[in-house]
C-alpha cells in the first residue's frame, strides 16, 4: 500500500494500493529433434534476456487460461492441448523488474514452432540437454526443477 487515493466524486480518502502484475506461464511438452521428451523455451528479446518458459502478462478482464493460450501464440505461435495447472510462483524477487506473480500451467504443443512477439527465438530443449542455469532468467529454473520433479515422481508412481 502506498499513497492515498481521493474520491473524485465524495472526497473520500482511500488507501492507493500497489499490487503485483499477474502473469501466466506454461511449460510447453513437445518432442525434440532427437525425439525425445522436450520443453519449449524462447530466448527473451528485452530484458532480461536470456531463455525463459514462454509467458506474459494477464491483461484486464482476462482470465489466466485466455491470457496463457493467448500469450503461448504470440510468443511460440502454438495452440495449447491438456492444458492442466502446474502451480503458482509469487516470490517478489521472481522478477528483477518488479513483483510478479504467475500462474504456471503445463500443456502439450501443438502447430508450428515460430517465435513472435517478446521471442527473439524459441527452442525445444530435450530434459536431460536444458540450458546452463545462468542463461535462464527470472525463477524459471525453479519452475523447471520442480517439473523434472513432477514427472520423476509421477513415473514412480506409474511403475508401482
Amino acid at each position: 500500500m502506498k499513497g492515498v487515493f481521493r474520491c473524485p466524486e465524495c472526497g473520500a480518502e482511500t488507501p492507493q494500493r500497489i499490487n503485483p502484475f499477474p502473469t501466466a506461464d506454461c511449460i510447453i511438452r513437445r518432442p525434440a529433434e532427437d525425439g525425445r521428451q522436450g520443453i519449449v523455451l524462447i530466448w527473451r528479446r528485452n530484458p532480461p534476456v536470456g531463455w525463459a518458459i514462454p509467458g506474459g502478462f494477464v491483461d484486464y478482464g482476462e482470465s489466466v487460461e485466455d491470457a496463457v493460450r493467448r500469450e503461448m501464440k504470440e510468443e511460440t505461435n502454438l495452440e495449447l492441448e491438456e492444458l492442466e495447472l502446474f502451480g503458482v510462483y509469487s516470490d517478489p524477487d521472481r522478477d528483477p523488474r518488479f513483483h510478479t506473480i504467475s500462474t504456471v500451467f503445463m500443456a502439450r504443443g501443438v502447430g508450428e514452432l515460430d517465435p513472435g512477439d517478446d521471442a527473439a527465438r524459441a527452442r525445444v530443449f530435450p530434459l536431460d540437454k536444458l540450458p546452463a542455469e545462468e542463461e535462464i532468467v527470472f525463477d524459471h529454473n525453479r519452475i523447471i526443477s520442480d517439473y523434472l520433479v513432477r514427472l520423476e515422481n509421477k513415473a514412480a508412481w506409474e511403475d508401482d
